[in-house]
């Protein structure tokens, strides 16, 4: 059941990064066509809401990252330890990560509420409410917290030293947990 959700989840991701790539990519397009070639429907705005698209699209897609080990991590060192005092290691680097991403969900969350109390606003023709921009962290964080939590006990009740050890790793989903496999 547990791999089914998580499947979907993927899914979701993948997908709303997806359409959010897509519509950045459609307001430049837009842009460019109306500056050049119909100058009275061009947006003075458009940067800025590509900005904002693509800042969601990073954040979202962090979350996948954490499931594929695409973030930045000591690999080399991890090699130099059997595969026992990695598990560990990896252990130890998944509550740092959820203790950070925590903090990022907290400090991201208030501000969100302090754009929300003073009614901030871009500075923009557009006067887009900055508190779906401020939004993207504390929600992209929490999807990692919810991911290294998933990883953290990948290690603590399925590792397995053959098909966990550090190096080239390809993910699935073992007894409905997200866990690395060795490729």
């Amino acid at each position: 059941m547990l791999g089914v959700w998580s499947a979907r989840w993927d899914k979701a991701e993948q997908t709303l990064v997806g359409l959010l790539g897509l519509s950045a990519l459609a307001v430049a397009l837009w842009q460019v066509v109306g500056r050049y070639a119909v100058p009275q429907n061009a947006i003075s705005f458009a940067e800025e809401i590509i900005v904002y698209l693509m800042i969601w699209a990073v954040m979202i897609v962090s979350s996948q990252l954490v499931k594929r080990d695409g973030h930045v991590r000591p690999d080399l060192v991890l090699r130099m330890f059997s595969p026992g005092v990695a598990r560990w290691i990896e252990v130890f680097n998944c509550i740092v990560a959820i203790v950070f991403c925590v903090g990022m969900v907290w400090y991201g969350a208030s501000i969100v509420d302090t754009a929300i109390l003073i009614e901030e606003r871009s500075s923009s023709d557009l006067q887009f409410p900055m508190w779906i921009y401020y939004l993207a962290l504390p929600v992209g964080s929490g999807l990692m917290v919810v991911r290294y939590i998933f990883r953290a006990i990948g290690y603590i009740c399925f590792f397995d030293p053959v098909t966990m050890k550090p190096g080239h790793v390809i993910h699935e989903t073992v007894d409905g947990l997200d866990t690395p496999k060795l490729g």
